[in-house]
């Protein structure tokens, strides 16, 4: 609202590619995301994409500082979490467990307060304390019953922590879970479950089969060409008898006309 309304277009259309391609190509929303900041980076919403393009792209250090630059200018916290985050990318877990103990937090919505969850586990396992990852993750939203659109990631997390500790059998239970409710497929929690109950997944037609299938066609093709061969047999009979049919009408038209050629001669002999 800020831009003049030629120069709001083009940025507005660098931001919306951004938004489109940044979970399929990163560093094609990187480079869109490069173009908008270079033509309104006093913009918020412009700061805060280049952030999560930088994000996607593990570029951790540049998304840090466009996180920051966007919550000066708009005050708002809802990035606290993946400004954590990046502190762990940036191989610096304590700084995340700090900021995971602020007083910013609590200004979080319910969604953001899981998201805090996620990150400071994560960075107690990047210091090896496993236990203390599991005991982060569990929470009344753990425990719910409701589906929540964390409530997968939640409990993937947790399983993931649970098999990390060797606690195999509680693992499994809760990629269970969250394979329950995963309805979205943001997770491979099925995957996961799949390769703790020992399940293979094999190509149900694989090159042994289709070479199968290849013999058999061939096997049908000949059976085909013999079963068609009396038939062509009785064809080609037929065929020869109506070519001999034909040399004996050409022969007895060639006698009629000698015969016509001969009379002629004779009456034109008798005329002279």
């Amino acid at each position: 609202m800020s831009l003049p309304k030629g120069l709001a277009d083009d940025v507005s259309r660098n931001l919306v590619m951004v938004a489109r391609l940044i979970d399929e190509d990163p560093e094609g929303a990187y480079g869109y995301s490069r173009v908008a900041l270079r033509l309104a980076s006093r913009v918020a919403a412009v700061r805060e994409a280049a952030g999560f393009a930088a994000y996607a792209n593990q570029k951790y250090s540049e998304a840090l500082a466009e996180f920051r630059a966007a919550r000066r200018m708009t005050g708002n916290v809802d990035l606290w979490p993946v400004m954590a985050d990046c502190e762990r990318g940036l191989g610096r877990p304590e700084k995340a467990l700090d900021m995971a103990g602020a007083p910013e937090v609590q200004k979080l919505d319910k969604a953001g307060q899981v998201e805090m969850r996620l990150v400071a586990a994560g960075a107690r396992r990047d210091m090896d304390q496993l236990d203390a990852a599991i005991v982060t993750l569990q929470s009344p939203e753990l425990a719910s019953n409701s589906v929540q659109p964390w409530t997968a990631r939640l409990r993937y997390a947790y399983a993931d922590a649970l098999l990390a500790a060797g606690r195999e059998d509680e693992a499994r239970e809760w990629f269970a879970k969250a394979v329950e409710s995963d309805k979205e497929g943001s997770t491979d929690a099925s995957d996961r479950l799949a390769e703790l109950d020992g399940v293979e997944f094999v190509d149900a037609l694989g090159e042994d089969e289709s070479d199968g299938e290849g013999e058999r066609d061939s096997e049908v093709e000949v059976v085909t060409s013999e079963a068609q061969a009396p038939e062509s047999a009785e064809v080609d009979k037929d065929a020869a008898e109506v070519d001999k049919d034909a040399e004996v009408d050409g022969a007895e038209a060639e006698e009629s006309e000698d015969a016509e050629e001969a009379e002629g001669g004779n009456k034109d002999d008798l005329e002279g």
